[in-house]
């Protein structure tokens, strides 16, 4: 059997050599800022291709889907460093995650949705048994047509939308979705705060 045979079990994807070091080095760089109790699981669809738009890399200069993601959750970056911008991200109880636990190769761009279909199933599991999120906020307009599954899915938490529809921070209006996510994420940290009171 060779590595054209084998299937990433993250993604569905052919599992090269080169597919399954990225995805063990973008697993431990994820892992050492997952917070012990997380507050919103932020889920897309895909991971970035680029390093630099991922949420927890560690080398920091953001842009891409980071960049949004720490506007959504109102942290500046300047003058800080990496890792203390990725531990005040955890410390919000902030994590990220996405359905596809890699980014897509060249060739699998046509079946997108159905390796995201295939992947959900246990993705909800997931959350159910280990992330266990107080509540979830799909970013991703490419979940859209999961929200029936996400609704259905016995989470125990609260699902954020954006006016009934995932908060697009891949589409056309990504400024306008990052505001809605941060004025939700702050009415939720306010929330949490008054609770603990």
């Amino acid at each position: 059997m060779n590595h054209a045979d084998l299937r990433c079990d993250g993604c569905g994807q052919t599992a090269s050599p080169e597919h399954m070091a990225r995805r063990l080095q973008r697993l431990e760089w994820t892992t050492r800022y997952r917070p012990v109790h997380i507050g919103t699981l932020l889920l897309g669809a895909v991971p970035p291709q680029n390093d630099s738009e991922f949420m927890y890399f560690p080398v920091g200069k953001w842009n891409g889907e980071a960049q949004l993601l720490l506007a959504a959750a109102g942290l500046e970056v300047g003058g800080k460093s990496p890792e203390s911008v990725l531990a005040e991200f955890q410390r919000a109880g902030l994590f990220v995650t996405h359905v596809l636990e890699c980014p897509l190769e060249s060739g699998a761009v046509g079946a997108m949705d159905q390796l995201v279909a295939n992947r959900l199933p246990a993705v909800l599991t997931r959350i159910r048994r280990s992330l266990k999120p107080k509540r979830l906020a799909p970013i991703s307009m490419l979940l859209g047509q999961s929200l029936p599954a996400l609704n259905s899915g016995g989470l125990p938490c609260t699902i954020l939308l954006d006016q009934g529809t995932p908060f697009a921070l891949d589409g056309d209006a990504a400024s306008a979705s990052v505001k809605n996510l941060r004025e939700v994420l702050g009415s939720q940290g306010a929330s949490a705060r008054q609770g603990s009171a």
